[in-house]
């Protein structure tokens, strides 16, 4: 089986996909990871992969549900936390004005004291910003400051957010499945 999820390695579509196939007693599936879920639902109606996650606060959930309706389907759904969250800013930046921070992430904390808000692709991308100094603070996972404390400064943990998370396979549920109502 190929299960497929948004990559870079280290998210949490990641981290939730492995934890999801040692759950399920699957860790032999093959993870293929993918830039955008556009194209991961391509590829799972093209049968280049048998199913794809998708957390339903990632931007693009309404948007695949609605252009792959009628072609990739609910399988199973389940609740899931990410990486303990945190918003951090560079020890060198006393004041930050910038933050950057995946969309789904705009609203877990107050970023009104910010003049500027960056969209960054995933939380990995905002950490890799933040270490090269592309932002001056962001919201990516907490590890990225204990990795980093020398260069980075915690302003707010924010914990894990708890999501709703959805595997999409080619084929509908039968109907005497227990996820239907």
């Amino acid at each position: 089986m190929i299960v497929a999820t948004l990559g870079p390695e280290g998210n949490n579509h990641v981290l939730v996909l492995r934890r999801y196939l040692a759950a399920r007693g699957l860790a032999d599936a093959q993870v293929k990871l993918f830039d955008d879920f556009p194209t991961a639902f391509a590829a799972l109606v093209a049968g280049e992969v048998d199913r794809v996650l998708q957390c339903t606060a990632h931007f693009s959930h309404a948007d695949c549900v609605g252009r792959y309706m009628h072609r990739a389907f609910p399988v199973d759904v389940f609740v899931a936390g990410s990486h303990p969250l945190a918003l951090l800013a560079r020890r060198e930046v006393a004041e930050p004005r910038q933050v950057a921070r995946q969309p789904a992430t705009r609203y877990y904390t107050d970023l009104t004291s910010f003049a500027e808000e960056v969209d960054s692709p995933t939380t990995v991308a905002v950490a890799e910003g933040l270490l090269a100094g592309r932002f001056e603070a962001g919201i990516c996972a907490r590890q990225v400051f204990e990795d980093h404390s020398d260069e980075l400064r915690l302003l707010e943990d924010l914990g894990p957010a708890l999501d709703v998370w959805v595997l999409y396979g080619t084929e509908p549920l039968a109907n005497d499945s227990p996820l239907l109502i």
